[in-house]
């Protein structure tokens, strides 16, 4: 069958990440192209992510004649977790515009096994709710052999204008049998110029894993699931020889929810780098709790890791037990400075707003901050995702508006202490501190060793008014919002 792959991230849509010009190829879309194209079909992409509109396809469609378009999100991105109603709509455009051209019309992502309904009303013919090739295998299958695919596991369509929801398919396990992703489909060439433009090198994203099996209240695991599965370091050296060989990349972004939490895995890659020098840097999500076990940080120092993303997400002990996260406060300082010493910037994704925080908790949070002084920060407000604890403890709250826009809009969605306006003053406060900070620091690197001076170095000092400035703004507007507050408790 000829079939046309797409996906819904167009990366215009989303203001903030249009402007830092980080963009990542659709890997989970090219995954299952890939299996496709293993079993025999003619396989296209039109990769959106560029695009300046979701009527974009209606040309391919004229032009390649798919009997199938399949709109298959990638999972292993988190901005496609989020589930943010610009890409909903364009979703909804591609699947009208396909079902109309006559096409049938499958959908498979994060947000469409959440709200399958939503999609069939919209012209799919067909969800693919969870992990998607193998059902996505059957169903094709099944289409060109005429052949009725209404038992398919994980499988979600209409019949006699009543929705089936078949029953959900089990996760791969032997990841390693599955073909490398569809890599020549992706052009290359206008990822690498939005790369070397913003960051000066050519970064591309790699899965090694599939899963979580850790169980924080507010994380959704819509596809993969609680279920955590590897693919071996010898298969994920074969896809960086390939990509090397290819697409000449200089850095990966291992996309895993949690890198190497197999036993004895990091360590393994680790030698297997150090005997192959492929001659790239790359940067992880993990756990503190993991970072500690096995040696994992000497070995990810070794193997070319350059920065870790971590989920700290608060310094209060009594906020991460809440979240039923699992680490400690003290494992984020020892993991923090255990990475620092072995060359290793780390990250931390942070979360206000969860459930019961209060100010003390805030402050716990922002002190632990501008202690540690982490390479980066990732600042978010909780947000209720389908299927998750959290989501419950909310929902019915959740009236007017249940996702948001665009990755940046960080508003509230559910009554807490504070309003939504005092955590945009928030998430602004703590990054022009957090800037200060790191200013003050390289400030004080260039009294004491001129030669330490770099660009980096001269333009954190140089922003040191900017961001002062702004920390001071941005708190009397965090106390504006707090006083209201105080204000109407005491009515």
């Amino acid at each position: 069958m000829r079939i046309l792959f797409t996906h819904s991230y167009f990366l215009r849509f989303d203001p903030k990440q249009w402007k830092q010009q980080q963009p990542y190829p659709p890997l989970g879309t090219i995954q299952a192209a890939a299996v496709l194209r293993q079993a025999g079909h003619e396989v296209f992409l039109h990769d959106v992510m560029f695009e300046q509109h979701a009527g974009s396809i209606i040309p391919v469609l004229k032009n390649a004649k798919p009997e199938v378009v399949v709109i298959y999100d990638d999972g292993f991105n988190y901005l496609t977790k989020m589930c943010l109603t610009n890409m909903r709509e364009a979703a909804f455009t591609m699947c009208g515009s396909a079902a109309e051209d006559g096409c049938k019309v499958v959908v498979c992502s994060s947000d469409a096994t959440d709200h399958y309904e939503k999609y069939l009303d919209r012209g799919a013919g067909y969800v693919i709710t969870g992990e998607g090739e193998q059902t996505l295998l059957e169903l094709t299958g099944g289409l060109e052999q005429k052949k009725s695919v209404e038992l398919l596991n994980g499988l979600v369509f209409r019949k006699e204008d009543k929705t089936v929801v078949n029953p959900s398919r089990p996760v791969m396990r032997d990841l390693d049998s599955l073909p490398l992703p569809a890599w020549d489909l992706i052009d290359f060439k206008t990822y690498r110029k939005a790369w070397m433009k913003s960051m000066g090198y050519f970064s591309l994203n790699m899965n090694t894993t599939r899963g979580c099996p850790f169980h924080c209240n507010w994380c959704a695991k819509p596809i993969y699931g609680n279920r955590y599965n590897s693919r071996s370091p010898e298969h994920v050296m074969r896809e960086i020889r390939l990509l090397k060989k290819t697409a000449s990349m200089d850095h990966i972004w291992f996309c895993d929810d949690i890198f190497g939490l197999k036993p004895g895995w990091v360590n393994a890659f680790a030698d297997l780098v150090e005997k192959e020098k492929p001659g790239f840097t790359f940067k992880i999500q993990s756990r503190v709790d993991l970072l500690l076990q096995e040696n994992n940080i000497a070995a990810l120092a070794r193997s070319g890791c350059r920065d870790v993303w971590v989920g700290a997400e608060s310094g209060s002990q009594k906020i991460l037990d809440s979240m039923e996260k699992g680490t400690t406060v003290a494992q984020i300082y020892e993991a923090t400075k255990l990475l620092k010493k072995h060359g290793i910037r780390p990250s931390f994704f942070l979360q206000f707003g969860y459930p019961g925080e209060t100010r003390e908790d805030i402050d716990k949070t922002i002190s632990m901050v501008m202690e540690l002084l982490p390479h980066d920060i990732g600042v978010s407000i909780s947000y209720p995702l389908p299927g998750t604890k959290f989501y419950e403890t909310v929902k019915s709250q959740l009236k007017e508006k249940s996702n948001w826009t665009h990755s940046d809009e960080l508003m509230l969605m559910f009554r807490n202490n504070y309003p939504a306006s005092f955590y945009k003053a928030l998430h602004r406060y703590i990054h022009k501190s957090y800037r200060a900070a790191q200013g003050m620091l390289e400030l004080k690197s260039l009294l004491s060793n001129p030669a330490s001076i770099n660009a980096l170095s001269l333009k954190r000092i140089g922003s040191l008014p900017f961001y002062t400035s702004g920390k001071y703004y941005q708190r009397m507007k965090m106390k504006t919002h707090e006083s209201v507050v105080e204000k109407s408790g005491q009515q």
